[in-house]
């Protein structure tokens, strides 16, 4: 937060006690010191939405039975919320998003965008009253060599891009499991058609989208389920074809064991290619076609004319996956300040939708035997 600017007024859906993301989501909001969480609809049930929000520190009449009442009561108060976080499940994303833009309040939706693509098509409908604003939060497109990465592809320095490939694998659901957070993620009427697919599926997609500006033409696809009794995909492969003939692959599983969250994407031009881990994300290998492997590293030198970008930390001193998150927060509180319309860097509501047809296109091309399938077809 710059000096005189102060904090944006934040409330929350969903992220009571137990709930992994919506410890992030605070997280991240209060890094930069941009937000401050006034209140909350924390659960579906009454008595955790109440004890979520003691435990948190919320005012007593700031804690609410519901999203509708709070867009309703918060939107009408003289210090009410300014923008809201949605952290539910997938099929709890459109309502919601819904209430909180009508009403006039900024929204910072986690991913994918809605459960269905209907859904995510119905929400662009909406006109937010007083320019209200949204916020996708796919957060690995904040680590700073991701941005690295994507100026470098825009500024010519790995050439024509010809091939990429992304992948997510996990292990966590490798056999049968009943939680709070698997059981949601593999049931369709929760998560939607899609189970790894959706869940982090996406994040590989929109990281290989972010980083190459390419866009998708068609893809093929071979969606899995390799636990029995399991009723959505648990392990996909799918080959994509980008329009000027660039050619990907992309896999996503939760069934590989020994894999804890191993996000990587590697890209390749006619002059150079990069690779990118999760894992490590303060380290980028680039590489020239004939030339020495160059190990480039956050906060430290980069190549070519490509911009530098702005960090955090001094060079050598880690940042990661939170502050990736709060990246995006702060960006979007300084669109919030200004009145911006948009930020290049920030996932929008159309890359939501976006993410919805690669989702259709890939389920229902997988339904097909894998036939090449154009996501403006479905």
């Amino acid at each position: 937060m710059r000096d005189g600017e102060t904090r944006i007024r934040l409330g929350m859906v969903g992220g009571g006690i137990g709930a992994f993301i919506g410890y992030v989501h605070r997280i991240a909001s209060r890094i930069d010191d941009d937000y401050e969480l006034v209140a909350g609809a924390l659960s579906s049930d009454p008595a955790l939405a109440q004890e979520s929000g003691r435990s948190l520190g919320l005012a007593e009449d700031r804690i609410y039975a519901s999203f509708a009442e709070m867009a309703t009561k918060e939107a009408v108060r003289e210090d009410g919320i300014q923008a809201v976080s949605i952290v539910t499940p997938n099929h709890l994303h459109f309502a919601p998003a819904k209430a909180f833009l009508e009403a006039g309040i900024h929204v910072i939706c986690d991913k994918p965008l809605t459960s269905t693509l209907d859904e995510a098509r119905a929400l662009a409908k909406i006109k937010p009253k007083n320019g209200a604003k949204f916020l996708l939060t796919h957060n690995y497109t904040g680590y700073p060599l991701v941005r690295q990465a994507r100026a470098m592809v825009a500024n010519g320095d790995l050439g024509k891009i010809r091939v990429v490939q992304v992948e997510y694998p996990q292990d966590w659901l490798t056999r049968p499991l009943s939680s709070k957070q698997a059981d949601w993620r593999t049931d369709p009427a929760r998560s939607g058609p899609g189970g790894a697919i959706g869940d982090i599926g996406t994040h590989a997609y929109n990281l290989a989208r972010f980083v190459t500006g390419l866009k998708t033409a068609a893809v093929s696809a071979d969606l899995s389920t390799f636990v029995e009794g399991r009723r959505l995909d648990d392990n996909v492969h799918i080959l994509l074809r980008f329009e000027g003939n660039a050619r990907g692959m992309l896999w996503a599983s939760q069934v590989a064991v020994g894999c804890e969250n191993g996000l990587q994407l590697r890209v390749y031009g006619d002059k150079a290619g990069l690779e990118w881990r999760q894992d490590n994300p303060n380290q980028m290998w680039f590489t020239e076609f004939g030339r020495p492997k160059q190990l480039l590293t956050r906060g430290g030198a980069i190549s070519g004319d490509a911009p530098p970008i702005q960090v955090r930390l001094p060079s050598g001193h880690p940042e990661g996956y939170l502050e990736a998150f709060a990246t995006l927060y702060s960006q979007f509180a300084q669109m919030i300040r200004s009145g911006d319309a948009a930020c290049p860097d920030l996932p929008s509501l159309a890359d939501g939708i976006e993410g919805m047809e690669f989702i259709a296109a890939a389920v229902r091309s997988s339904h097909n035997q894998s036939m090449w399938t154009r996501l403006s077809d479905v």
